[in-house]
Parts: C-alpha cells; structure tokens; sequence
C-alpha cells in the first residue's frame, strides 16, 4: 500500500468536504493525515491502490467511465474497508450510494478523479 496514495485519497477528501459540505464540517471530517486514525489511513492507502489498479486494468475505458460512476467505485471500496476495519458499523458508515449525502457523492467523485489526475502525472 501506498502512503502517498493515502495522503492523496485524503487531501481530495478534506478539499471535497471543504468544497460541498453544508456548514462547519466535523472536526475529524478536515484532520490533518497525521492526525488520522492509523486504521483510516491504512483504508485510504487501500482505496487509493484499489483506485489505481482499476484504472491501469480497464486502460481507456475507465475515461467513459461518468463521474457518478467514479464516485459510486470509491464509495463502494470505502464501505468495504469500513467493514474490514470497523466489527459493528453504524448503518450510516456503509449507506449505499443513494443514502449518501449529496457532498459525500460529490466528495467521492473529485477523490476518483484526483487519483486519476496524480496517476497522470497531471
């Protein structure tokens, strides 16, 4: 896994929050990546490979892919570490993707992209 993956997952992440959360967003929400969690960092470290090995198998194709889809993916892999990490979830921790709020769609979407963006060099 990647640590610099997992910085990048994260700083999409707080950019995402700080772009289409309503309001003053949990303080955990925007923490620093040394102020994560050590199981959160290793799950956006897991999200991100899982982020880049999705793009480098499916080539050209991931760029038909829309931007719901990209945030259905990470949000899709995110809940998959919250269960491998977390025994007993909250039900809002592993919502489906409709039950999400619009800014964590948004969010999940920007951060597919950001990985997209920093596999290109871009």
């Amino acid at each position: 896994m990647s640590v610099d993956g997992g910085q990048i997952f994260r700083a999409a992440w707080i950019a995402g929050v700080h772009k289409y959360y309503p309001g003053e967003p949990k303080a955990g929400y925007v923490a620093p990546w040394e102020e994560t969690p050590e199981w959160e960092r290793a799950a956006a470290a897991s999200v991100f490979e899982l982020v880049r090995a999705f793009t480098e198998t499916t080539g050209d194709g991931v760029k038909k892919l829309s931007r719901e889809d990209k945030g259905r993916y990470v949000a899709l892999c995110w809940t998959a570490q919250i269960f491998k990490h977390i025994a007993d979830p909250k039900p809002a921790y592993v919502a489906g993707w409709e039950d999400l709020p619009q800014w964590q769609q948004e969010t999940d979407s920007d951060i597919f992209e950001r990985i997209e963006d920093a596999l290109s060099g871009s």
